[in-house]
């Protein structure tokens, strides 16, 4: 008998070392999540084959913090430790606790990762305490720095990137064009900051000379001026030799302080109509819209209220398509309907749509902001505002091009007048051009992270169902398990009860 133990022990033991061992080997775990978040792509799969030099990370974080900040640690590491394992030994990593020491918080800060104040609780009191939760990806001399990673945010957009950043040289440049009224690229900086992970960024004058050759796609964004035919010529010509254009315009434009919209020209409307793409100047309506901020009288208080406004719309509605992947919410301003009249030789593709409640109306308008909203005034829906077209678009070569009814969506204004957009508006953006530039490895990781599901947002019906879930499931599953207790003692009764019993 005891032969029989010793040898069953000895072979458990065994049996534990082997599985730990190749678990060093093998990695293997489930990802239920909706988005995801744990399983790595492609696009940091083909990183990291790529790497020829080895990475280092240096992660910067505090101890002893509260519990939704330490998964954040641990989701860290454990990415860390799947990237090493995939890298044949390509990327190493360390963990450094910048509290522990002063020299250890002088070099995290030297780095650029500045401490957060978070708040903790301790014996029924809150207090605030100084954290670190960067890291630095660093190749050869090279460097970057991911100052903050913050919980629940899309951690492996931020690592491959960072990655990215530094292991490519040669990057391929996005021209901007400029000189009929568009932002600068110190208006675009978010934006440029996005795209600064895979290329050069370039102002581009058309009125004297061609797209250069170096520039792999066009972005026009909200001109506000003429554009001379002369330019519109030369960017056919871009668009013949097998280039892409991404286009955010404007066809109407709304003056708040006046209460009055029109439609603008700017000749790109019609130099579009020449290859089927029409852009109508009409101001879109939707019932999921945006708020603007109001004066009003209450006694002998004047209070600023947000109201919403129909012509600022909030797209959640968005087609299957690489540009679209993970977007949640972007919010327009002042947009337009996008209508296809074009043969069948190009593809025309959906992006953006309106809600199941929205509406078109003509220019000119006057805005009443008080007004009082009903059904009745959103008859239509999955109105375009947002389209990709591929084809022929000039002369013989195939391109792509991108048409967005808004030109003010990536813009985030100058250091003057400053201007905070919303992650998905300049994500938006960031994948179109991603997309016209044949590099879509990473458009799905940034917008990889925790989903939104506000609750706020459910039907009624749903809403009062996943209450009733919610409260009667719990009840449920106690009845079941004392039912199921009660029939089992019910039968050992009846067993004990019967002649032929005998205890054991």
């Amino acid at each position: 008998m005891k032969q029989k133990l010793y040898i069953t022990t000895i072979l458990v033991i065994a049996i534990l070392l082997v599985v730990n061992l190749l678990s060093n080997e093998f990695h293997l775990r489930f990802d239920f999540t909706d988005e995801k978040q744990y399983t790595l792509s492609q696009a940091t799969l083909d990183i990291l084959n790529d790497l020829e030099e080895p990475v280092t990370v240096k992660a910067y974080f505090s101890e002893d913090l509260p519990p939704n900040v330490i998964k954040a640690r641990q989701d860290f590491q454990e990415m860390l430790v799947e990237y090493a394992s995939l890298s044949d030994g390509m990327l190493l990593y360390e963990f450094v606790n910048p509290n522990e020491s002063e020299s250890n918080e002088q070099d995290a800060v030297s780095h650029g990762i500045q401490p957060v104040l978070i708040n903790v609780r301790e014996k029924d009191q809150v207090k605030q305490q100084k954290a670190f939760l960067g890291a630095t990806v660093s190749i050869d001399d090279r460097s970057d720095v991911i100052p903050f990673i913050q919980p629940g945010t899309a951690m492996e957009y931020e690592l491959s990137t960072a990655i990215k950043r530094i292991s490519v040289e040669d990057k391929p440049t996005i021209g901007f064009l400029v000189g009929h009224g568009e932002p600068s690229l110190s208006e675009l900086m978010q934006l440029q900051n996005q795209l600064s992970v895979l290329y050069n960024t370039s102002e581009v004058q058309l009125d004297t000379a061609d797209v250069p050759e170096f520039v792999k796609t066009l972005a026009i964004i909200r001109p506000m001026d003429s554009i001379p035919n002369i330019v519109l010529n030369r960017i056919d010509n871009f668009l013949a030799r097998g280039g892409n254009v991404a286009i955010a315009m404007n066809r109407v434009t709304g003056d708040l302080q006046n209460s009055f919209g029109s439609a603008i020209n700017t000749g790109l409307e019609a130099w579009l109509q020449q290859k089927g793409i029409v852009v109508d100047g009409n101001f879109i309506v939707d019932a999921s819209c945006g708020a603007v901020t109001v004066q009003q009288q209450q006694g002998f208080f004047t209070m600023q209220t947000n109201v919403s406004f129909p012509f600022l719309p909030r797209v959640s509605n968005f087609a299957e398509h690489p540009i679209t992947t993970g977007l949640e919410n972007v919010l327009f301003e002042f947009a337009s309907t996008v209508r296809y009249i074009g043969d069948s030789t190009k593809r025309f593709t959906p992006l953006a749509l309106t809600s199941d409640k929205s509406n078109s109306l003509a220019s000119p308008q006057y805005f009443d902001i008080n007004k009082q909203w009903t059904e009745t005034d959103f008859p239509l829906r999955n109105l375009i505002m947002g389209a990709a077209i591929e084809g022929k678009l000039s002369g013989t070569a195939e391109s792509k091009m991108v048409v967005i009814s808004d030109g003010d969506f990536p813009v985030t204004g100058s250091q003057q007048r400053p201007r905070n957009q919303q992650p998905d508006n300049i994500s938006l953006m960031t994948n179109t051009i991603d997309w016209l530039s044949d590099d879509t490895g990473l458009i799905a990781l940034r917008t990889k992270g925790v989903t939104s599901r506000p609750i706020d947002e459910l039907e009624a019906s749903t809403k009062g169902l996943l209450k009733i879930v919610n409260f009667l499931l719990p009840l449920l599953l106690v009845i079941i398990y004392g039912l199921i207790r009660m029939q089992q003692n019910r039968m050992k009764r009846l067993k004990r009860m019967s002649e032929n019993y005998e205890e054991v």
